[in-house]
C-alpha cells in the first residue's frame, strides 16, 4: 500500500506541472510564450508591500491570503501567519504553528482557518492568532477550510467532506466520495452557506450536501473523462468554485466551465473548456485562465466567447481576477497582466514577483492584492 501511495504522490505531483503548463503532447516541447509589447493604458502603483516568510515553497502549493474587512491574513508553507491592515500593510500579529501549511487561508465568524500536510485542520482566533482548537483528517488537507460560523468544512486531497464545529472542532458529518484514480494536486475549496455545502471533486462532478447533516441535496457532472489512457481522463475541479448571487460557476480540467443554479444544481449554461485555477464573473461576463495559458471572456447571456487571448500560451497563469474595468492574471515568470474585459487586450503589465504568481489575485473595491510565490505579498492601485 505504501508503494502505491508514494506513486499516486507522484503522478499528482506531476500532473500538476501538465495541468498548468501544456494540454497535449504536441505542444509539450514548445517554450512558454514570449511576453509581447503593446502601449499601456493602465499603470499600477505599490501602495505597500510585505514578505510573508517561505511563501509557496517548493512544492505545488496554492496558498491564497483572504481579507476580512480592514485585515489581509495570508500564511506560508512553514507555518507562518500574518494579520495585517490592508491598507497600510502594518503588521497586527504573526503566529508560527511550525507545521506545514497546504491548506489557507479561510477566514470569517472571528477566525483563520488553515488545513496542513498531515491532514490537520487549525483555528485560530483571528484578533491575536491564538490557537481555538486542532482537528485530524483523514488526509492532506490542499484547499483552504470554509466557515458559516456554524460549521468549518474541509475537502481532503481523498475527496471526502468533513464538518467541525466552529466552536469546539469536533467532529460533526463526514461525506465520502470515490475519487478519480488520477489526479491534479490539489482541491477546491468547498463553498458553504447556511444551508449548503457545494464542493468540485476529481470525478469532475459537483455535489450539494446539507450543512447541518451532510445528506446530499443535489449532484451535477461538469465534465466527463475520455480518452484511453488515465492521463486524458483527468477531469480535476480543482480552482475552487465561484459563488455570485445565486449562481455557482465551476471549471474542470479537460472538461467544461459551467453556471449552476445554487438551490437545484440545474445547469444554466456551460462551454467547454480546461482549467486547474478557476474562473471571474464580473459585468455580466465570466473569465477564465485556461490551462494552455489562454484567457478568455464568456457572455453568460449566450455562453459565447466575447474574446480570447493566446497571447501568453503556455505561461502557466493564476486564476483570474476582476478589477475596475479589467481582468488580472499571473504568470509564472511574475509577471501580472491588466486586460481589458471589452476586448481581451493587454492594457497594463508589472513584475511582482521573479519567483512566479501562482494564487489567485484578491480584490476589494480599488485596491488588488498579489501573493506572489517567494512570499512577497503586495498591494496595489490604479494610478
Amino acid at each position: 500500500m505504501r508503494d502505491v501511495m508514494h506513486w499516486k504522490n507522484a503522478a499528482l505531483l506531476a500532473l500538476a506541472v501538465l495541468a498548468v503548463g501544456c494540454s497535449s503532447n504536441s505542444k509539450k516541447e514548445l517554450p512558454p510564450a514570449e511576453l509581447t509589447k503593446f502601449d499601456a493604458e493602465v499603470e499600477l502603483r505599490t501602495e505597500w508591500s510585505r514578505s510573508v516568510g517561505d511563501g509557496q515553497g517548493d512544492t505545488f502549493n496554492m496558498l491564497v491570503p483572504a481579507i476580512d474587512g480592514d485585515v489581509i491574513y495570508a500564511a506560508d508553507v512553514e507555518g507562518l501567519v500574518m494579520a495585517m491592515d490592508r491598507t497600510s500593510g502594518k503588521v497586527i500579529w504573526r503566529k508560527k504553528l511550525e507545521i506545514p501549511v497546504s491548506g489557507a487561508i479561510g477566514v470569517g465568524y472571528g477566525q483563520v482557518l488553515l488545513g496542513t500536510l498531515k491532514g490537520e485542520v487549525i483555528a485560530l482566533d483571528s484578533s491575536d492568532g491564538e490557537e481555538q482548537w486542532r482537528s485530524r483528517v483523514t488526509s492532506e488537507v490542499l484547499a483552504a477550510p470554509a466557515s458559516n460560523g456554524d460549521i468549518v468544512v474541509v475537502q481532503t486531497q481523498d475527496d471526502r467532506l468533513i464538518a467541525f464545529d466552529a466552536s469546539t472542532g469536533s467532529q460533526r458529518w463526514i461525506v465520502e466520495n470515490t475519487p478519480a484514480v488520477l489526479t491534479l494536486r490539489g482541491t477546491g475549496a468547498p463553498l458553504v452557506t447556511n444551508r449548503l455545502v457545494v464542493a468540485g471533486l476529481s470525478s469532475g462532478k459537483v455535489i450539494a450536501v446539507d450543512a447541518q447533516r451532510g445528506l446530499p441535496v443535489w449532484e451535477q457532472r461538469i465534465a466527463i473523462p475520455q480518452g484511453r489512457s488515465e492521463l486524458e481522463r483527468v477531469v480535476d475541479i480543482d480552482g475552487g468554485l465561484l459563488l455570485s448571487g445565486g449562481t455557482v460557476y465551476a471549471v474542470s480540467y479537460q472538461g467544461r466551465v459551467a453556471a449552476m443554479d445554487l438551490e437545484s444544481g440545474r445547469v444554466l449554461w456551460q462551454r467547454e473548456a480546461s482549467s486547474s485555477v478557476g474562473v471571474a464573473q464580473g459585468f455580466g461576463n465570466v473569465y477564465v485562465s485556461m490551462a494552455n495559458g489562454t484567457v478568455e471572456g464568456i457572455d453568460e447571456r449566450s455562453a459565447s466567447a466575447l474574446w480570447s487571448n493566446d497571447s501568453m500560451a503556455r505561461r502557466q497563469l493564476s486564476g483570474p481576477a476582476v478589477f475596475s474595468s479589467y481582468v488580472a492574471v499571473g504568470d509564472f515568470e511574475g509577471y501580472l497582466h491588466l486586460l481589458s474585459q471589452v476586448d481581451g487586450r493587454f492594457v497594463g503589465r508589472t513584475r511582482i514577483d521573479s519567483d512566479g504568481l501562482r494564487a489567485q489575485p484578491l480584490v476589494v473595491g480599488d485596491w488588488l492584492y498579489v501573493y506572489g510565490n517567494s512570499g512577497k505579498l503586495v498591494a496595489l492601485t490604479i494610478k
